[in-house]
């Protein structure tokens, strides 16, 4: 069943600023949230959607519910790179001249996308035989190359953000590099108003994939952690994210995702105690996924990987901490309790 907060249409969430959910057809997630805010110019966005299809008459009719249109956008502010946030924003740059702006530390990801010039995505297939799973690794990288791809989604952006203080319209913003999701994740965070844009990095009912992204991976999770508990160091605010409700707090979600991630962090080292020195991919099969605790074998192939991904991020960052130790064997790494 679709949920509320997916539903077309254009939502005030505070004096000027609306969410326009952007359906992401064939995709888990269902919508992204677009966020429109009035300027003295016309508008700008936080972030840009997935360009599909139907895309653009979404965000057209959207607008027009408060008056305005997509010629009027002149400023597309992006949180990070994947497609559902990237690639619609270029095309509106190629209909109407808006600017695209994007992370600095997103740079190389992004020319990595272009040099490979698919979907495929290398940097999870070489994890996922990392964590034991070369037959799961065989079958994503056979779905995903199967997939379209438009090297015009990828072009660079106009301007490469770096953390500090940005205006957009009338409003101070404070730009926070939030790595973790991807490296060069950004979040705006409008004081003023007590509004957190927080595209991935805070996600109201759901917790984001980890390091999902081409490039080195280094300690994804524990980047996560970090950026994640800065936040608290903050003003707490409205959380408006990329996928779901807007909430009251940012504060609060971010305690329970600190939560969740002890929690998860207990259930590995647990799995470990019982079956002994293995794999990551038989410690993501031994423990349940999602809210609705379903086991692993139920999840399809793409989720199977972002879970096997995820579970050796939590084991990554517990041989950092000497809680458990790694042993590589062949191309693959064995985990035990310390």
């Amino acid at each position: 069943m679709r949920a509320r907060w997916m539903e077309p249409g254009c939502y005030e969430v505070a004096p000027g600023v609306h969410r326009v959910p952007l359906q992401m057809p064939a995709d888990g997630l269902g919508a992204v949230n677009v966020y429109a805010l009035e300027t003295p110019d016309g508008l700008a966005l936080v972030d840009g959607g997935w360009r599909v299809d139907t895309t653009f008459g979404e965000m057209e009719r959207a607008l027009r519910r408060i008056g305005h249109g997509t010629e009027q956008i002149h400023d597309i502010y992006v949180t990070h790179v994947h497609r559902d946030h990237y690639t619609f924003a270029v095309e509106l740059r190629r209909r109407h001249g808006s600017r695209v702006h994007l992370g600095v530390a997103e740079a190389d990801g992004l020319a990595a996308v272009g040099a490979l010039g698919s979907n495929v995505p290398t940097n999870s297939l070489h994890e996922l035989r990392r964590a034991g799973a070369p037959v799961l690794a065989d079958t994503v990288e056979a779905l995903t190359a199967a997939e379209p791809f438009y090297p015009s989604d990828w072009e660079k952006p106009d301007h490469w953000l770096a953390a500090g203080p940005l205006r957009i319209g009338q409003h101070a913003v404070d730009v926070v590099h939030t790595p973790g999701h991807t490296k060069g994740h950004m979040v705006f965070h409008d004081t003023q108003r007590g509004l957190l844009f927080s595209g991935d990095h805070v996600l109201p009912s759901i917790t984001p994939s980890i390091g999902f992204e081409l490039g080195e991976w280094d300690l994804p999770l524990g980047r996560y952690l970090d950026s994640l508990s800065g936040l608290l160091d903050r003003p707490d605010s409205q959380l408006l994210p990329a996928h779901g409700d807007p909430t009251p707090s940012v504060h609060v979600r971010v305690e329970e995702l600190l939560v969740h991630h002890d929690r998860r962090f207990a259930a590995m080292r647990d799995a470990l105690a019982t079956l002994g020195p293995v794999t990551a991919s038989a410690v993501a099969e031994a423990i349940p996924w999602t809210r609705r605790e379903r086991p692993f074998a139920t999840l399809d192939p793409f989720n199977r990987m972002i879970a096997t991904c995820e579970t050796l991020a939590h084991l990554d960052t517990l041989v950092d901490r000497g809680q458990i130790t790694v042993r590589s064997r062949g191309d693959r790494d064995v985990f035990a309790v310390a």
